[in-house]
Protein backbone atom coordinates (compact mmCIF):
# COMPACT_ATOMS: atom_id res chain seq x y z
CA UNK A 1 0.00 0.00 0.00
CA UNK A 2 2.81 2.40 0.90
CA UNK A 3 4.52 1.57 -2.38
CA UNK A 4 1.35 2.63 -4.20
CA UNK A 5 1.32 5.89 -2.26
CA UNK A 6 5.00 6.52 -3.00
CA UNK A 7 4.39 6.06 -6.72
CA UNK A 8 1.39 8.39 -6.62
CA UNK A 9 3.23 11.11 -4.72
CA UNK A 10 6.24 10.85 -7.01
CA UNK A 11 3.95 11.36 -10.00
CA UNK A 12 2.37 14.39 -8.38
CA UNK A 13 5.79 15.84 -7.56
CA UNK A 14 7.07 15.34 -11.10
CA UNK A 15 3.89 16.95 -12.45
CA UNK A 16 4.40 19.93 -10.16
CA UNK A 17 8.05 20.35 -11.27
CA UNK A 18 7.04 20.19 -14.93
CA UNK A 19 4.39 22.86 -14.44
CA UNK A 20 6.89 25.05 -12.61
CA UNK A 21 9.42 24.65 -15.42
CA UNK A 22 6.84 25.68 -18.01
CA UNK A 23 6.32 29.05 -16.31
CA UNK A 24 4.01 31.45 -18.13
CA UNK A 25 0.30 31.77 -17.38
CA UNK A 26 -0.08 31.01 -13.70
CA UNK A 27 1.74 33.38 -11.30
CA UNK A 28 3.88 31.72 -8.66
CA UNK A 29 2.45 31.56 -5.15
CA UNK A 30 3.87 33.91 -2.54
CA UNK A 31 6.67 32.35 -0.52
CA UNK A 32 5.42 31.30 2.91
CA UNK A 33 6.83 33.08 5.93
CA UNK A 34 9.54 31.18 7.78
CA UNK A 35 8.79 29.75 11.18
CA UNK A 36 11.19 32.21 12.83
CA UNK A 37 9.72 35.23 11.01
CA UNK A 38 6.15 34.25 11.81
CA UNK A 39 6.97 33.61 15.45
CA UNK A 40 8.86 36.91 15.77
CA UNK A 41 6.02 38.88 14.18
CA UNK A 42 3.45 37.25 16.45
CA UNK A 43 5.56 37.91 19.54
CA UNK A 44 6.08 41.59 18.74
CA UNK A 45 2.39 42.18 18.07
CA UNK A 46 0.91 40.19 20.96
CA UNK A 47 -0.38 41.63 24.19
CA UNK A 48 -0.08 39.63 27.41
CA UNK A 49 -3.63 38.34 26.96
CA UNK A 50 -3.02 37.30 23.34
CA UNK A 51 0.25 35.61 24.34
CA UNK A 52 -1.50 33.57 27.01
CA UNK A 53 -4.22 32.52 24.52
CA UNK A 54 -1.58 31.66 21.93
CA UNK A 55 0.32 29.48 24.39
CA UNK A 56 -2.84 27.64 25.33
CA UNK A 57 -3.76 27.00 21.66
CA UNK A 58 -0.24 25.83 20.82
CA UNK A 59 -0.18 23.51 23.83
CA UNK A 60 -3.52 22.00 22.83
CA UNK A 61 -2.32 21.51 19.25
CA UNK A 62 0.94 19.95 20.48
CA UNK A 63 -1.00 17.50 22.64
CA UNK A 64 -3.14 16.47 19.67
CA UNK A 65 -0.06 16.14 17.46
CA UNK A 66 1.66 13.92 20.01
CA UNK A 67 -1.39 11.68 20.15
CA UNK A 68 -1.51 11.28 16.37
CA UNK A 69 0.39 8.51 14.56
CA UNK A 70 3.79 9.65 13.28
CA UNK A 71 2.80 9.67 9.59
CA UNK A 72 -0.84 10.64 9.99
CA UNK A 73 -2.70 13.23 7.91
CA UNK A 74 -4.34 15.72 10.27
CA UNK A 75 -7.51 17.75 9.63
CA UNK A 76 -9.22 20.47 11.65
CA UNK A 77 -12.99 20.61 11.07
CA UNK A 78 -16.16 21.70 12.86
CA UNK A 79 -18.49 19.14 14.39
CA UNK A 80 -20.89 19.28 11.42
CA UNK A 81 -18.34 18.02 8.91
CA UNK A 82 -15.98 16.05 11.18
CA UNK A 83 -18.02 12.84 11.04
CA UNK A 84 -18.02 12.86 7.22
CA UNK A 85 -14.26 13.43 7.12
CA UNK A 86 -13.61 10.66 9.62
CA UNK A 87 -15.40 8.20 7.33
CA UNK A 88 -13.37 9.44 4.34
CA UNK A 89 -10.23 9.12 6.45
CA UNK A 90 -10.97 5.45 7.08
CA UNK A 91 -11.27 4.88 3.33
CA UNK A 92 -7.99 6.72 2.76
CA UNK A 93 -6.17 4.62 5.37
CA UNK A 94 -7.58 1.42 3.90
CA UNK A 95 -6.29 2.45 0.47
CA UNK A 96 -2.88 3.91 1.35
CA UNK A 97 -2.12 2.76 4.88
CA UNK A 98 -1.88 6.33 6.18
CA UNK A 99 -4.25 7.19 9.05
CA UNK A 100 -6.26 10.42 9.02
CA UNK A 101 -6.79 12.21 12.34
CA UNK A 102 -9.78 14.59 12.39
CA UNK A 103 -9.89 17.09 15.25
CA UNK A 104 -13.12 18.94 16.00
CA UNK A 105 -12.83 22.69 16.48
CA UNK A 106 -15.37 25.50 16.51
CA UNK A 107 -15.63 26.84 12.96
CA UNK A 108 -14.76 30.34 14.13
CA UNK A 109 -11.73 29.07 16.13
CA UNK A 110 -9.98 27.28 13.29
CA UNK A 111 -8.48 30.40 11.71
CA UNK A 112 -7.15 31.87 14.96
CA UNK A 113 -5.76 28.56 16.22
CA UNK A 114 -4.02 27.94 12.90
CA UNK A 115 -2.18 31.27 13.14
CA UNK A 116 -0.61 30.12 16.39
CA UNK A 117 -0.09 26.40 15.88
CA UNK A 118 1.06 26.23 12.24
CA UNK A 119 4.25 28.34 12.52
CA UNK A 120 5.17 26.33 15.63
CA UNK A 121 4.94 23.12 13.61
CA UNK A 122 1.97 21.86 15.60
CA UNK A 123 -0.87 22.64 13.21
CA UNK A 124 -2.94 20.46 10.87
CA UNK A 125 -2.34 19.52 7.25
CA UNK A 126 -5.86 20.52 6.18
CA UNK A 127 -8.49 22.90 7.54
CA UNK A 128 -12.01 23.80 6.55
CA UNK A 129 -12.88 27.48 6.49
CA UNK A 130 -14.44 30.45 4.72
CA UNK A 131 -13.00 32.04 1.60
CA UNK A 132 -12.91 35.47 3.22
CA UNK A 133 -10.16 34.20 5.55
CA UNK A 134 -7.76 34.20 2.61
CA UNK A 135 -6.52 37.78 2.97
CA UNK A 136 -5.27 37.22 6.49
CA UNK A 137 -4.03 33.64 6.08
CA UNK A 138 -2.24 34.14 2.76
CA UNK A 139 -0.64 37.41 3.79
CA UNK A 140 0.76 35.60 6.83
CA UNK A 141 2.13 32.75 4.72
CA UNK A 142 -0.13 30.11 6.25
CA UNK A 143 -1.67 28.49 3.16
CA UNK A 144 -0.28 26.33 0.37
CA UNK A 145 -1.41 26.40 -3.25
CA UNK A 146 -4.01 23.81 -4.24
CA UNK A 147 -4.52 22.01 -7.55
CA UNK A 148 -7.95 20.66 -8.51
CA UNK A 149 -6.52 18.57 -11.35
CA UNK A 150 -9.04 16.84 -13.58
CA UNK A 151 -11.82 17.67 -11.05
CA UNK A 152 -11.67 21.42 -11.73
CA UNK A 153 -14.66 21.45 -14.10
CA UNK A 154 -16.84 19.79 -11.47
CA UNK A 155 -16.88 22.90 -9.27
CA UNK A 156 -19.01 26.04 -9.61
CA UNK A 157 -16.60 28.51 -11.29
CA UNK A 158 -17.59 31.37 -8.97
CA UNK A 159 -16.89 29.16 -5.94
CA UNK A 160 -13.43 28.26 -7.23
CA UNK A 161 -12.74 31.92 -8.04
CA UNK A 162 -13.56 32.78 -4.43
CA UNK A 163 -10.47 30.89 -3.30
CA UNK A 164 -8.15 32.66 -5.76
CA UNK A 165 -5.87 35.23 -4.14
CA UNK A 166 -3.29 37.15 -6.18
CA UNK A 167 -3.87 34.70 -9.02
CA UNK A 168 -3.22 31.59 -6.91
CA UNK A 169 -5.83 28.99 -5.87
CA UNK A 170 -5.76 28.26 -2.14
CA UNK A 171 -8.91 26.25 -1.55
CA UNK A 172 -11.24 23.48 -2.71
CA UNK A 173 -14.82 24.74 -2.30
CA UNK A 174 -17.61 22.56 -0.90
CA UNK A 175 -20.53 24.94 -0.22
CA UNK A 176 -21.86 28.38 -1.16
CA UNK A 177 -24.27 30.87 0.37
CA UNK A 178 -26.06 33.89 -1.07
CA UNK A 179 -29.24 35.93 -0.89
CA UNK A 180 -32.22 35.61 -3.25
CA UNK A 181 -35.58 37.29 -3.95
CA UNK A 182 -38.47 36.10 -1.77
CA UNK A 183 -42.08 37.00 -2.45
CA UNK A 184 -45.57 36.32 -1.08
CA UNK A 185 -47.30 34.02 -3.56
CA UNK A 186 -50.77 35.14 -2.45
CA UNK A 187 -49.92 38.75 -3.32
CA UNK A 188 -47.57 38.29 -6.28
CA UNK A 189 -48.61 35.87 -9.00
CA UNK A 190 -45.59 36.51 -11.22
CA UNK A 191 -42.41 37.91 -9.65
CA UNK A 192 -40.88 40.93 -11.44
CA UNK A 193 -37.65 40.33 -13.35
CA UNK A 194 -36.36 43.91 -13.21
CA UNK A 195 -36.18 46.60 -10.53
CA UNK A 196 -38.33 48.80 -12.73
CA UNK A 197 -40.87 45.99 -12.52
CA UNK A 198 -40.51 45.91 -8.74
CA UNK A 199 -41.31 49.63 -8.61
CA UNK A 200 -44.36 49.25 -10.83
CA UNK A 201 -45.72 46.24 -8.93
CA UNK A 202 -45.15 47.92 -5.57
CA UNK A 203 -47.09 50.99 -6.77
CA UNK A 204 -49.97 48.79 -7.97
CA UNK A 205 -50.22 46.70 -4.79
CA UNK A 206 -50.10 49.77 -2.58
CA UNK A 207 -52.65 51.70 -4.68
CA UNK A 208 -55.04 48.75 -4.57
CA UNK A 209 -54.70 48.53 -0.79
CA UNK A 210 -53.47 44.95 -1.03
CA UNK A 211 -50.39 45.58 1.08
CA UNK A 212 -48.72 48.41 3.00
CA UNK A 213 -45.39 47.98 1.18
CA UNK A 214 -44.86 46.22 -2.09
CA UNK A 215 -41.13 45.84 -1.42
CA UNK A 216 -39.27 46.10 1.88
CA UNK A 217 -35.55 46.16 2.63
CA UNK A 218 -33.14 46.67 5.51
CA UNK A 219 -32.51 50.38 5.66
CA UNK A 220 -28.72 50.66 5.67
CA UNK A 221 -27.39 47.19 4.86
CA UNK A 222 -24.93 47.20 1.91
CA UNK A 223 -24.71 43.39 1.72
CA UNK A 224 -28.35 43.10 0.66
CA UNK A 225 -28.11 46.19 -1.54
CA UNK A 226 -25.15 44.82 -3.52
CA UNK A 227 -27.20 42.67 -5.97
CA UNK A 228 -29.33 45.73 -6.79
CA UNK A 229 -26.12 47.67 -7.39
CA UNK A 230 -24.71 44.99 -9.70
CA UNK A 231 -27.98 44.76 -11.64
CA UNK A 232 -27.40 48.37 -12.71
CA UNK A 233 -23.78 47.58 -13.60
CA UNK A 234 -22.25 48.80 -10.34
CA UNK A 235 -19.51 47.12 -8.32
CA UNK A 236 -17.31 47.47 -5.24
CA UNK A 237 -13.88 46.52 -6.60
CA UNK A 238 -12.92 45.74 -10.18
CA UNK A 239 -12.38 42.02 -10.75
CA UNK A 240 -9.46 40.65 -12.77
CA UNK A 241 -8.14 37.14 -13.42
CA UNK A 242 -5.86 37.61 -10.41
CA UNK A 243 -8.73 38.64 -8.14
CA UNK A 244 -10.17 41.94 -6.90
CA UNK A 245 -8.27 45.14 -7.69
CA UNK A 246 -8.34 47.53 -4.69
CA UNK A 247 -7.19 50.38 -6.93
CA UNK A 248 -10.47 50.15 -8.87
CA UNK A 249 -13.16 51.31 -6.43
CA UNK A 250 -16.62 51.14 -8.03
CA UNK A 251 -18.91 52.67 -5.40
CA UNK A 252 -19.14 55.84 -7.49
CA UNK A 253 -19.20 54.06 -10.86
CA UNK A 254 -22.02 54.86 -13.28
CA UNK A 255 -23.90 51.67 -12.41
CA UNK A 256 -23.57 52.16 -8.65
CA UNK A 257 -24.86 55.73 -8.92
CA UNK A 258 -27.82 54.54 -11.02
CA UNK A 259 -28.67 51.93 -8.36
CA UNK A 260 -28.61 54.37 -5.46
CA UNK A 261 -30.71 56.81 -7.48
CA UNK A 262 -33.30 54.05 -7.98
CA UNK A 263 -33.35 53.49 -4.21
CA UNK A 264 -33.68 57.22 -3.58
CA UNK A 265 -36.69 57.40 -5.90
CA UNK A 266 -38.35 54.49 -4.08
CA UNK A 267 -38.26 56.61 -0.92
CA UNK A 268 -39.36 59.77 -2.69
CA UNK A 269 -42.35 57.93 -4.20
CA UNK A 270 -43.33 56.51 -0.80
CA UNK A 271 -42.76 52.85 -1.67
CA UNK A 272 -40.15 52.76 1.08
CA UNK A 273 -40.55 54.73 4.31
CA UNK A 274 -37.72 57.20 4.98
CA UNK A 275 -36.19 57.06 8.46
CA UNK A 276 -38.17 53.99 9.48
CA UNK A 277 -35.05 52.20 10.77
CA UNK A 278 -36.05 48.88 9.21
CA UNK A 279 -33.64 46.20 10.35
CA UNK A 280 -33.51 42.45 9.61
CA UNK A 281 -36.15 41.50 12.18
CA UNK A 282 -38.54 44.30 11.23
CA UNK A 283 -38.21 43.45 7.56
CA UNK A 284 -38.99 39.79 8.20
CA UNK A 285 -41.83 40.47 10.61
CA UNK A 286 -43.45 42.82 8.09
CA UNK A 287 -43.15 40.22 5.32
CA UNK A 288 -44.27 37.32 7.52
CA UNK A 289 -47.31 39.29 8.71
CA UNK A 290 -48.38 39.84 5.11
CA UNK A 291 -47.73 43.61 5.26
CA UNK A 292 -44.98 43.46 2.61
CA UNK A 293 -44.94 41.43 -0.59
CA UNK A 294 -41.27 41.20 -1.64
CA UNK A 295 -37.80 41.26 -0.07
CA UNK A 296 -34.21 40.03 -0.41
CA UNK A 297 -32.96 37.56 2.20
CA UNK A 298 -30.78 34.48 2.65
CA UNK A 299 -31.29 30.75 3.27
CA UNK A 300 -30.60 31.30 6.97
CA UNK A 301 -34.08 32.90 7.12
CA UNK A 302 -35.94 29.84 5.83
CA UNK A 303 -36.78 28.36 9.26
CA UNK A 304 -38.56 31.49 10.46
CA UNK A 305 -40.33 32.08 7.13
CA UNK A 306 -41.61 28.51 7.09
CA UNK A 307 -42.68 28.68 10.72
CA UNK A 308 -44.63 31.89 10.09
CA UNK A 309 -46.93 30.11 7.66
CA UNK A 310 -46.82 32.93 5.11
CA UNK A 311 -47.12 31.61 1.51
CA UNK A 312 -43.81 32.30 -0.22
CA UNK A 313 -41.46 31.38 -3.03
CA UNK A 314 -37.76 31.95 -3.64
CA UNK A 315 -36.43 33.14 -6.99
CA UNK A 316 -33.57 34.92 -8.72
CA UNK A 317 -32.99 38.55 -7.79
CA UNK A 318 -34.36 40.98 -10.44
CA UNK A 319 -31.92 42.50 -12.90
CA UNK A 320 -32.00 45.82 -14.72
CA UNK A 321 -29.13 46.73 -17.04
CA UNK A 322 -27.75 43.22 -16.49
CA UNK A 323 -28.39 40.15 -14.33
CA UNK A 324 -28.07 40.75 -10.61
CA UNK A 325 -25.00 39.27 -8.90
CA UNK A 326 -25.29 38.77 -5.15
CA UNK A 327 -22.29 38.34 -2.92
CA UNK A 328 -21.24 34.70 -2.66
CA UNK A 329 -19.90 33.29 0.57
CA UNK A 330 -17.91 30.09 0.03
CA UNK A 331 -16.62 27.42 2.40
CA UNK A 332 -13.90 24.99 1.47
CA UNK A 333 -10.78 23.00 2.31
CA UNK A 334 -7.36 24.64 2.60
CA UNK A 335 -3.88 23.13 3.02
CA UNK A 336 -1.47 24.53 5.58
CA UNK A 337 1.80 25.91 4.21
CA UNK A 338 3.44 24.19 7.20
CA UNK A 339 2.07 20.74 6.35
CA UNK A 340 4.73 18.04 6.48
CA UNK A 341 3.28 16.49 3.33
CA UNK A 342 1.17 18.88 1.20
CA UNK A 343 1.11 16.39 -1.69
CA UNK A 344 -0.46 13.78 0.58
CA UNK A 345 -3.05 16.36 1.69
CA UNK A 346 -3.82 17.21 -1.91
CA UNK A 347 -4.20 13.52 -2.76
CA UNK A 348 -6.80 13.18 -0.01
CA UNK A 349 -8.76 16.19 -1.29
CA UNK A 350 -8.62 15.25 -4.97
CA UNK A 351 -9.34 11.54 -4.65
CA UNK A 352 -11.53 11.25 -1.57
CA UNK A 353 -13.27 14.61 -1.06
CA UNK A 354 -13.85 15.75 -4.65
CA UNK A 355 -16.31 12.95 -5.36
CA UNK A 356 -20.07 12.99 -5.70
CA UNK A 357 -20.51 10.59 -2.78
CA UNK A 358 -18.34 12.65 -0.39
CA UNK A 359 -19.78 16.00 -1.45
CA UNK A 360 -23.32 14.63 -1.10
CA UNK A 361 -22.50 13.52 2.46
CA UNK A 362 -21.19 17.01 3.25
CA UNK A 363 -24.38 18.52 1.83
CA UNK A 364 -26.59 16.12 3.80
CA UNK A 365 -24.78 17.05 7.02
CA UNK A 366 -25.44 20.77 6.45
CA UNK A 367 -27.86 21.49 3.56
CA UNK A 368 -26.61 24.56 1.75
CA UNK A 369 -25.96 24.86 -2.00
CA UNK A 370 -23.05 22.61 -2.88
CA UNK A 371 -20.09 24.03 -4.78
CA UNK A 372 -19.72 20.61 -6.43
CA UNK A 373 -21.86 20.70 -9.56
CA UNK A 374 -23.00 17.02 -9.64
CA UNK A 375 -24.50 17.54 -6.15
CA UNK A 376 -25.66 21.11 -6.71
CA UNK A 377 -27.65 20.15 -9.79
CA UNK A 378 -29.79 17.54 -8.01
CA UNK A 379 -30.79 19.39 -4.83
CA UNK A 380 -34.30 18.24 -3.94
CA UNK A 381 -35.35 21.01 -1.53
CA UNK A 382 -36.98 23.58 -3.87
CA UNK A 383 -35.99 26.54 -1.69
CA UNK A 384 -32.33 25.53 -1.38
CA UNK A 385 -32.31 24.81 -5.12
CA UNK A 386 -33.75 28.28 -5.80
CA UNK A 387 -31.06 29.92 -3.67
CA UNK A 388 -28.48 27.93 -5.62
CA UNK A 389 -29.85 29.21 -8.93
CA UNK A 390 -29.90 32.78 -7.59
CA UNK A 391 -26.19 32.46 -6.77
CA UNK A 392 -24.99 30.81 -9.97
CA UNK A 393 -23.49 34.04 -11.28
CA UNK A 394 -22.75 35.48 -7.83
CA UNK A 395 -19.54 37.31 -7.01
CA UNK A 396 -17.38 36.07 -4.16
CA UNK A 397 -17.27 38.59 -1.37
CA UNK A 398 -13.83 40.23 -1.64
CA UNK A 399 -11.35 38.58 0.70
CA UNK A 400 -8.70 41.27 0.24
CA UNK A 401 -7.70 43.32 3.32
CA UNK A 402 -8.92 46.51 1.64
CA UNK A 403 -12.53 45.32 1.96
CA UNK A 404 -12.45 46.39 5.60
CA UNK A 405 -12.28 49.99 4.39
CA UNK A 406 -15.52 49.62 2.40
CA UNK A 407 -18.33 48.51 4.70
CA UNK A 408 -18.68 51.55 6.96
CA UNK A 409 -18.53 54.28 4.32
CA UNK A 410 -20.74 52.31 1.93
CA UNK A 411 -23.34 51.52 4.58
CA UNK A 412 -23.37 55.10 5.88
CA UNK A 413 -24.03 56.40 2.36
CA UNK A 414 -27.01 54.07 1.94
CA UNK A 415 -28.32 55.19 5.34
CA UNK A 416 -28.11 58.86 4.37
CA UNK A 417 -30.17 58.15 1.27
CA UNK A 418 -32.62 55.96 3.19
CA UNK A 419 -33.15 58.77 5.67
CA UNK A 420 -33.45 61.26 2.80
CA UNK A 421 -30.79 63.51 4.32
CA UNK A 422 -28.36 63.55 1.40
CA UNK A 423 -28.48 63.49 -2.39
CA UNK A 424 -27.75 59.93 -3.62
CA UNK A 425 -24.96 60.89 -6.03
CA UNK A 426 -23.27 63.01 -3.38
CA UNK A 427 -23.59 60.25 -0.79
CA UNK A 428 -21.98 57.58 -2.97
CA UNK A 429 -19.33 59.92 -4.39
CA UNK A 430 -18.25 60.91 -0.89
CA UNK A 431 -18.25 57.27 0.22
CA UNK A 432 -15.97 56.29 -2.67
CA UNK A 433 -13.55 59.09 -1.79
CA UNK A 434 -13.50 57.97 1.84
CA UNK A 435 -12.77 54.40 0.79
CA UNK A 436 -9.91 55.42 -1.50
CA UNK A 437 -8.43 57.58 1.25
CA UNK A 438 -8.66 54.76 3.78
CA UNK A 439 -6.97 52.30 1.39
CA UNK A 440 -4.21 54.83 0.71
CA UNK A 441 -3.75 55.29 4.44
CA UNK A 442 -4.65 58.97 4.41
Amino acid sequence: MREKLAILLSALLISTLVLAACGGAAPAPAAPATEAAATEAATEAATEEATEAATEAATEAATEEAAAPESALTIWADDTRATVLEALGQQFEAEYGIPVVVTERGFGDIRDDLKVAAPAGEGPDIIIGAHDWLGELVENGLLAEIELGDRADLFLPAATQAFVYDGVLYGMAYATENVAFVYNTDLVSEPPTTWTGVTELAAQLEADGVVKQGYIRQESDPYHFFPIQTSYGGYVFGLTESGYNPEDVGIDSEGSLAAIQWLDQMYKDGHLVAGSAVDYDIMHATFENGDAAMMITGPWALPRIRESGVPYAVTTIPGEMQAAQPFLGVQGFMISAFSDDPLLAQTFLQEFVATEEAMQAIFDADPRPSAFLPVREKIEDPDIAAFAVAGENGLAMPAIPEMSAVWSAWGDAITLVSQQTEDPVTAFTNAAEQIRAAIAGN
